[in-house]
Order: C-alpha cells, then structure tokens, then sequence
C-alpha cells in the first residue's frame, strides 16, 4: 500500500474508504487482526483525516488501531468530520427530496493534498451506508478514492447463504408499516422466483424478530430464506432453509445482534 499524501504540493490527497469490525453495537469484541489485513490497519493508522456517521465510535475504532499500530497524530488531535444528518438520513442520490452535501467544505483536507479516511459503523463504508455520496462527491472533485480490505457482512451472508451469487441485489430495509412491508415481500419474492435473483436485506436489529415472523408468514413455503447473524464473531451463525423448514423450527433471531437477510429459490 502507498504512502500516505502529506505534501500539498503534490496535489489532491486520497480518500481511503476504511473498513471496520461488524462488532459495533454487539456485546463482545473481536481482535482487528482477526478480521483486518495489517496493510489496512496501518494505512488507517498513517491518517490525520476522517469522516465519519459517529464521532464517538470512529474515535473508539481508532483507540483500537492504536493499540496495534501508532496513530500518527494523538487520538485528541485526529480531525474527525461526521456527516450531516440529513445525508445520513437521505442520502443525496434520490434526486426526490435528497440532501445536499457541501463535498468541498468536507473533503477540504483531500483538496489541500492531505489524505482521508472515510469510515463506516460496521463493514465497508460506502455500501449499505450513506458514505457513498461522499465517495461521489471525491471522484467529481477529482479526488483518488481507495478501498482498502475489511470486511463485508452483505457478501459474507451471500456466499454462505447457498442462494445465487450470480446475480443479486441489495435492497436495503423493507417498510416498517405492516401492509407496505408485506407487499415489499411478496414483490422481492417474486422477483427472485422469476428471474433467480437473490435479494438481501437487513433490518434494525430491535425489529429482527418482527421481519422474520413476517417473512416465514407470508413468503411460499418452498422459498428459500437465509439468515447470517453475528458475522465474524465468535458467535456467528448462518441458516439457510426453505420456508416450510423455518415453520416447523420457529425460532425467530434476538433483537439486538445485526443480521443479513436473503431469500430467492
């Protein structure tokens, strides 16, 4: 991995999209270098920028990255930018009602040659995560954008999931209103029994049990239904069975762990 750009006569910094641990939120905690190339801790440790959901949290990440890897500059002294709220709410890519990001005054850093860091909840920022309208916003500043490896709970779920990784979809969360929500199910479910096309969701993990009643519920009983929970941790557990099978075992996900669901045929 390159240095870090640090001259701002050598034009634009980089904007380094860092993953996290899936643990955020979870109970327990599991060792960075157990899910994390030490290439990416230390390129995230060489960093002085950052944007962010949650200040508190990536400050806590990088308590952990210190433990492991000096940062370069005190924890106290990391300059930490968390995006506006309504970019996390909306997002700026629905051109219906999408919030403005002010990508100069955010990436200001990067333009002035230092490098970023952009970093996620959990996983990889920038998918299932409003990070992508800032990696956007980089490009059309002329800013280098650089993932760097971590992991990514919606392709872990897929590839233990026995469903088709051919073609997929993430649709991200279904309707919390009971009638939308059933329909948003039978559309999703129609769309994979036609076309073979996994569909993937996720939900707040304190309305898991919810979704999943409503999906053994109304889903066709030979469809298949994929649940990947605790990815990564100690406590990881993915079951992948027809509808029918997940009726004659009722036994619905917890309300606090984080889970991927998926269903097709």
């Amino acid at each position: 991995m390159s240095a870090p750009n640090t001259s701002p006569d050598a034009g634009p910094g980089r904007l380094y999209l860092v993953p996290a641990p899936l643990d955020f939120g979870c109970d327990s905690q599991v060792p960075l270098p157990d899910i994390l190339p030490a290439s990416t801790l230390q390129t995230a440790a060489r960093l002085r920028h950052w944007v962010c959901e949650n200040a508190k949290s990536t400050r806590a990440y990088l308590k952990r990255i210190d433990a492991l890897h000096g940062l370069a500059t005190p924890l106290q002294q990391q300059q930490i930018t968390e995006l506006p709220r309504a970019v996390q709410k909306k997002g700026d890519h629905d051109a219906q009602g999408a919030a403005r990001l002010d990508a100069p005054a955010l990436l200001a850093a990067a333009l002035a040659g230092q490098d970023m860091g952009l970093v996620s909840e959990a996983g990889m920022p920038a998918v299932a995560d409003p990070g992508s309208s800032v990696v956007r916003a980089a490009h059309e500043l002329g800013i280098c954008v650089l993932p760097l490896v971590g992991p990514v709970s919606l392709l872990l779920a897929l590839a233990a999931s026995g469903l088709n990784g051919q073609s997929f979809a993430f649709v991200g969360y279904l309707p919390q209103d009971g009638q939308e929500r059933i329909r948003r199910i039978k559309e999703l479910e129609g769309i994979a029994l036609k076309t073979g096309q996994t569909q993937i969701f996720i939900e707040t993990p304190y309305r898991n049990s919810a979704l999943w009643q409503a999906l053994v519920q109304q889903l066709q009983a030979h469809t298949r239904l994929a649940l990947a929970s605790a990815l990564t941790l100690p406590q990881a557990q993915v079951r992948s069975q027809l509808v029918r099978q997940w009726r004659q075992q009722p036994e619905a996900p917890d309300d606090h762990t984080p889970v991927v669901f998926a269903l097709g045929r």
